[in-house]
């Protein structure tokens, strides 16, 4: 039995199809680069808050001791500022370490908090205009009430620096309640986020229950 051949118009209109698929796509690729250019910041933010622990990455150990000595030194659990790392960086696997916000570094501070908000140039988000220098002078930081720390001693406060900013996360998740055991209020002080808070806490509780 002969197979019955496909009339020509048929070809021509399957053959068109074959064609504009490949363009299809580019056009959607396009679509989705462009958007995500132009709104980077929201984008970010999107994918900072959204539900992370769904996204499992293995657990640095070689951090324990470094989160041991800056949680000890601020009387908070080290597993609190480890899920901190996890969630703001994905233990600083982040690259670069600088948010479309300015936040920055390991533990993503922004320039305001880390120096002190009474800085002249300080408001709003909270990037002000600090200069390089200032961000790490220890006399900079002490006159503005920043939380940025010199935690391994070289005489600057460095969000850059991973002894640094786990010294700064500490100090600032203590001042506003974790050293009182009141975790959910210093992690909402650190972002103003529900999703947030939930995502720490997740994190802090696997920690708590893998190596404590």
């Amino acid at each position: 039995m002969k197979k019955k051949k496909l009339p020509m118009k048929w070809k021509r209109k399957i053959g068109c199809l074959i064609l504009l698929v490949p363009g299809a796509v580019v056009l959607a690729t396009l679509g989705i680069l462009v958007f995500m250019l132009v709104n980077s910041a929201s984008v970010f933010t999107t994918l900072k808050e959204a539900p992370s622990h769904l996204i499992e990455m293995e657990f640095p150990e070689e951090n324990i001791p470094h989160y041991k000595d800056a949680a000890e030194a601020y009387g908070i659990p080290w597993t609190l500022l480890a899920a901190h790392h996890r969630i703001e960086t994905r233990f600083s696997t982040m690259d670069p370490l600088l948010s479309p916000v300015g936040a920055e570094g390991h533990l993503q501070f922004m320039p305001c908090t880390f120096v002190g908000w009474r800085h002249p140039t300080c408001s709003g988000k909270g990037q002000g205009e600090i200069s390089e220098e200032d961000k790490t002078n220890l006399e900079v930081i002490a006159y503005y009430g920043g939380y940025g720390v010199d935690g391994n001693g070289d005489g600057i406060a460095d969000p850059y620096n991973l002894t640094d900013a786990l010294y700064s996360a500490a100090n600032y998740l203590s001042l506003n309640g974790a050293a009182d055991g009141d975790l959910e209020r210093a992690i909402f002080q650190y972002n103003h986020s529900e999703e947030y808070v939930a995502d720490v806490l997740h994190y802090y509780h696997l920690y708590e229950e893998d190596y404590n």
